[in-house]
């Protein structure tokens, strides 16, 4: 019997959310089975990646035997009834440690559910831990003070990325089908490109920030997954109207998973290989130029624009990023800076001396950076760029070897300018180095309009498809 269930959970592991969906609701496989499945390779794989700081084992067994019983009761069924899911350790799950990946809140609790745990919950999701994350969401690599090094699951050598480096990590080595992270600056398009995943940030505040995050006016939550359509299910679910967030988007929810069936003829797409600024390496470069052209192939009208922003607009994003988190921790950089990763509490005093005068500079020059992207978006529904301009690097090191005296997010480049305009953007896997190492083409589109960003994302994936090579790990 057991190696009957080994072969079996071998077999969930690796399903779509979509898949274990449908035959949850057939009675082929019971939640239960899915949620052992899920547990049996979080607990084959988490020496190796280092994935989770918290396990709720007891929180997805009860919600897994409530989904069989709804199955085998006739009862309707959520959306996620049954399916496995994990949450970073940046968004509160009541009852729960909520660490922020850090030593100075390694015994907090979260006191209440945020809007997208307790969507999950509703919809039936069954929560197995709460994945890791660099020192509050600092730092654009998978390592912390509080839980040491997660790696990446194509090459353990090698960061998955941050600042939702345990997401990527385990959604990447099949332990659940898809997870919930935040990004702030490129958390999850970062891991999701350097793991060979689908990421999106949807339109800033689609799904709802409780409590209050420290970056308040660059903090998205959002999907990853091994699929497009299991991001847009899982998007589907968390996003909505929360009056808890003064800025949570208003309007009724789009309907993610149909704009996946949306043609991309028609759409007009702008390819910049740089941006106006990057210096990404050739074979970065040449895989996303592959993607793209599986895009143009199915009647995508594609431009050529070399420069989209002048100037690489990181002190911006720096500036309003850093003050936020460095205020709610000044009493530990006065007092106990020793119990902070030395290059996190070095980016913040350094912040927390900035000039007044100096940050609103930087504010207003956010705000003509969102209006000239406005501009640029009524000539293109979308923008393609290299996601990173690297492929995943050794762990132990803040920034590339090619870019050493980066700033500790700043050498990611083609992510954080849009957390300033707070549109959506998606990474989605563009192929392998000759390393074997993932690369991801991002993905971008004006205000609102996540759903052009599906059409194309699921268009590549249905082109080039990724979901079938799986790590060795």
């Amino acid at each position: 019997m057991a190696e009957e269930f080994n072969s079996m959970a071998s077999e969930i592991s690796w399903m779509s959310a979509l898949e274990l969906k449908r035959c949850i609701a057939a009675k082929e496989i019971s939640p239960v089975d899915a949620v052992e499945a899920s547990l049996q390779r979080l607990h084959a794989t988490e020496d190796k990646l280092n994935a989770f700081v918290t396990l709720t084992e007891d929180v997805a067994r009860e919600a897994a035997h409530a989904a069989e019983d709804a199955v085998m009761n006739g009862a309707e069924l959520g959306p996620l009834c049954g399916i496995p899911v994990s949450v970073k350790d940046l968004i509160a799950m009541g009852g729960v440690k909520a660490t922020f990946g850090s030593r100075t809140m390694a015994d907090n609790v979260a006191a209440a559910d945020a809007p997208s745990v307790a969507r999950l919950r509703a919809a039936g999701a069954c929560i197995v831990g709460k994945t890791t994350t660099s020192e509050f969401g600092c730092k654009a690599v998978g390592d912390c003070t509080l839980s040491g090094i997660t790696r990446n699951p194509w090459n353990l050598e090698k960061t998955p990325g941050a600042s939702s480096s345990g997401a990527g990590a385990s959604v990447a080595a099949g332990v659940t089908p898809f997870g919930l992270g935040t990004d702030g600056g490129g958390s999850v398009r970062i891991p999701g490109a350097f793991c060979s995943l689908f990421a999106i940030k949807p339109q800033f505040a689609r799904i709802p920030v409780f409590p209050t995050s420290a970056t308040t006016t660059l903090a998205h939550v959002g999907p990853m997954s091994r699929t497009v359509r299991d991001g847009a299910l899982l998007l589907n679910v968390t996003s909505g109207f929360d009056a808890r967030d003064p800025f949570a988007v208003a309007e009724p929810v789009p309907d993610f998973l149909a704009a996946c069936d949306k043609p991309v003829k028609g759409l007009k797409a702008a390819w910049s290989p740089t941006l106006g600024y990057a210096k990404p390496d050739p074979e970065v470069v040449a895989l996303c130029e592959e993607a793209v052209k599986a895009l143009e192939a199915q009647g995508c009208e594609v431009e050529l624009v070399e420069t989209v922003i002048e100037e690489d607009p990181e002190d911006i994003w720096a500036t309003e990023f850093y003050p936020g988190v460095g205020g709610r921790l000044r009493d530990v950089l006065e007092n106990e800076p020793g119990m902070l990763d030395p290059a996190v509490a070095e980016r913040l005093a350094r912040s927390l001396k900035q000039p007044l005068v100096d940050h609103y500079t930087s504010v207003f020059a956010r705000y003509d950076l969102r209006e000239r992207m406005r501009v640029f978006f009524e000539g293109y529904d979308l923008l393609l760029s290299p996601t990173l301009p690297v492929p995943p690097f050794d762990t132990g090191l803040n920034a590339p070897p090619q870019d050493p005296d980066a700033d500790i997010v700043g050498w990611v480049r083609y992510t954080y300018p849009f957390n300033m305009t707070g549109t959506p953007a998606a990474t989605v896997p563009a192929g392998f180095t000759k390393e074997g190492l993932p690369v991801g083409l991002q993905i971008v589109a004006g205000a609102l309009n996540e759903a052009d960003v599906f059409a194309a994302a699921a268009a590549i994936e249905e082109a080039r498809p990724w979901a079938d090579r799986k790590p060795s790990v």
